[in-house]
């Protein structure tokens, strides 16, 4: 069986990066399309372009820069948590390779339009999901599904509710969520049981390979910039466990239950409101007869919620492939 079909839509960020790294060792990445987020979009395009040079596959994925700001807000960008760079400072010289002049949703939809069984991963706001799906609505049947990594089934980050990624554009989340494509949504509740410590540093670094000793500087400074917010410090690499997901299926636990996002509230916009009524008094296994017949007490589940990770076997995947680069 061939390796997944994927293109992943991200905007690079330090957590961004193992998502690339680790889909470019273990997934067919028909290309990257970037989106301001994390950071401008002339910086995330350029990180892409660095961390697919440290992978050592630059030649063979292109970058596709996509929008520079959300569909109706201005833009809202996160130096505290990714660094001015949006890679923490790291020492990584300038690209030599350069974007490709196709926009970012233009080769989204020219690609699943054209390409069988494409996984679309999202781990930045979903403007160019979004955007793709307005322009040729037939990229919904096309897809496999949409893996994303934002939201929450609990608590917010950069707002008590809101996770960013979905604050950062919640008009193209809702697009998306309320498309009818297959939605996996990797949350805050599940990567916020990835967290890197200085001991995964230390233990990146004794990988020897350039990826790990870069990945042992973005996590560094990961961590130094997490002392304000969380005790004990630690990076949290919400970005990799999205693509994690498509690798290896059987790390992360998730349920179905129907997902949309808030628009209008005065303390809730960006909030992605998951019902999972259906799930109360139960384990992880859920009674989809049961979730099927909520009627107008609940719509019935639109997506697939992640639960838990494998967090073991996730980071011993995050350094068997950095192993592997040269």
């Amino acid at each position: 069986m061939g390796k997944k079909k994927v293109i992943l839509d991200c905007d690079p960020g330090i957590d961004d990066a193992f998502a690339i790294l680790l889909a470019a060792q273990h997934l067919d990445v028909l290309g990257v399309t970037t989106i301001g987020g994390n950071s401008p979009l002339e910086n995330v395009t350029r990180n892409a372009l660095k961390v697919l040079e440290v992978a050592g596959v630059a030649d063979d994925v292109g970058v596709y820069p996509g929008h520079s700001c959300p569909m109706v807000a201005p833009l809202v960008t996160a130096p505290s948590v990714h660094g001015a760079d949006g890679l923490g400072g790291a020492c990584v010289p300038p690209p030599t390779h350069v974007a490709q002049d196709k926009h970012g949703v233009d080769f989204i939809v020219d690609t699943v339009m054209g390409t069988d069984d494409v996984t679309l991963i999202a781990t930045g706001p979903l403007t160019n999901i979004a955007a793709a799906i307005n322009r040729e609505p037939r990229i919904v049947d096309r897809v496999r599904e949409i893996c994303i990594m934002g939201g929450s089934v609990t608590l917010g980050n950069w707002t008590p509710v809101a996770e960013f990624n979905i604050y950062v554009d919640p008009e193209a989340a809702a697009r998306v969520f309320r498309s009818g494509a297959h939605i996996k949504m990797c949350g805050l509740n599940l990567t916020r049981q990835c967290g890197f410590t200085p001991e995964t540093v230390a233990r990146f670094r004794s990988i020897g390979t350039q990826a790990a000793d870069f990945a042992a500087r973005i996590t560094d400074f990961g961590v130094a910039s997490s002392v304000s917010r969380h005790q004990p410090p630690r990076a949290y690499m919400h970005d990799a466990c999205a693509v994690a997901w498509e690798i290896d299926q059987t790390l992360i636990a998730a349920a179905p239950m129907h997902i949309d996002v808030e628009l209008s509230g005065t303390y809730t916009r960006g909030m992605t409101v998951c019902d999972y009524r259906h799930l109360c008094g139960t384990q992880p296994v859920v009674d989809i007869e049961r979730t099927a017949q909520m009627g107008p007490q609940g719509e019935a589940p639109n997506a697939e919620a992640a639960l838990d990770l494998d967090y073991g076997r996730f980071l011993d995947l995050v350094c068997t492939t950095l192993a592997n680069y040269q």
